[in-house]
């Protein structure tokens, strides 16, 4: 599916004015899992977002990654992602998010709309433009970056208008790997409430296993199955927005009507499918995520690498104090959510 997907956009674009910036995505990746080999409890996929900014903003290298390297790093920033999340439908096993049972499946999925909610409403108090609200709010309360890069796609948003969310979701997903460990104790958390509060709260897949391995393998399994219960939420919240954005489309400008799902969301929905299934080997699986992490790992990096820190904080002190502000919420709802889960 990703080679599908990719095909016809290299036959658009000229393939040599991509391969320098796709070369430095690809060593940031491989620079990106040696630290996190190094050190378990840093996300290759936040520190390729790392790398990225540390480019944009170093003389010698900004000046590259906003010439020559540009072309690439943007069309890893967009297609690569795209490609990244179809495989992520791999993590996905439907027989493992039904194990947590209905009254489970019910409280992520009111999880995951309150924060969806909570987030915009938050956002948009803050006076972030709508498109920039949407963004936040569903990589908030559903998987990351991941998801607002299928958003942005689904809704027609320009790429540029993806860095600042991406960022946000970075630093505060970052956060939660620092400080919810240290709140254990003062809570009284055992190891399976703490998974599910990490799996209901934490954003992106990578951060919710480096925040629940702190309290062991129990907390670590609970964590990656509310987590993937979050992302397979993904599919039918782009299928709505998708369709209130079709519905709203002004049929009279001639231009052609975005689908109700892009070609992606099939993609990672037919793969969650397969990985259901069980035919696939544990060896293909591990094949799968490593090639995740270079896709993913390789946009985030494009990503990371389109902003620069003088406009973020002239530009971003509001979607600052948002996002810290959604951050709690979600922290709130999903330690909620924990309790009632875990009995």
């Amino acid at each position: 599916m990703p080679l599908l997907t990719l095909r016809p956009l290299l036959r658009a674009r000229p393939l040599p004015g991509l391969v320098p910036g796709l070369l430095a995505a690809a060593a940031a990746v491989v620079l990106s899992l040696a630290v996190h080999t190094l050190v378990p409890v840093l996300p290759a996929m936040t520190l390729a977002v790392a790398f990225g900014l540390f480019a944009a903003n170093i003389p010698g290298l900004s000046g590259w990654t906003a010439g020559p390297g540009r072309p690439g790093l943007d069309f890893a920033g967009k297609h690569l992602m795209r490609a990244g999340i179809v495989v992520l439908g791999l993590k996905v096993s439907l027989v493992d998010v039904l194990g947590l049972g209905w009254s489970a499946l019910l409280l992520i999925t009111g999880v995951v709309l309150a924060a969806f909610a909570g987030t915009y409403a938050i956002s948009r108090l803050f006076r972030l433009p709508p498109h920039v609200s949407l963004l936040i709010a569903t990589g908030f309360s559903i998987c990351g970056a991941s998801a607002i890069g299928a958003m942005a796609a689904v809704r027609r948003i320009r790429q540029h208008d993806t860095v600042l969310p991406v960022a946000l979701v970075t630093l505060c997903g970052t956060l939660a790997i620092g400080v919810l460990p240290l709140l254990i104790r003062p809570l009284g958390l055992s190891p399976e409430v703490f998974g599910a509060w990490a799996g209901a709260s934490v954003h992106d897949v990578g951060q919710v296993v480096a925040t629940a391995q702190t309290a062991g393998a129990t907390a670590l399994a609970v964590a990656v199955v509310v987590k993937l219960t979050r992302v397979i939420l993904l599919a039918p919240m782009v299928a709505a927005a998708g369709l209130h954005h079709r519905s709203t489309a002004d049929a009279g400008t001639g231009l052609k009507r975005p689908p109700i799902v892009p070609l992606f969301v099939l993609g990672f929905v037919a793969l969650a499918a397969l990985r259901t299934t069980g035919w696939l080997s544990p060896a293909v699986l591990d094949a799968a995520a490593v090639l995740q992490d270079i896709l993913l790992g390789m946009a985030l990096f494009g990503l990371g690498s389109a902003v620069r820190v003088g406009q973020l904080i002239h530009t971003g002190a509001r979607a600052l104090l948002a996002a810290l502000a959604s951050w709690l919420l979600i922290a709130a709802l999903g330690l909620g959510a924990a309790f009632l889960m875990i009995r």
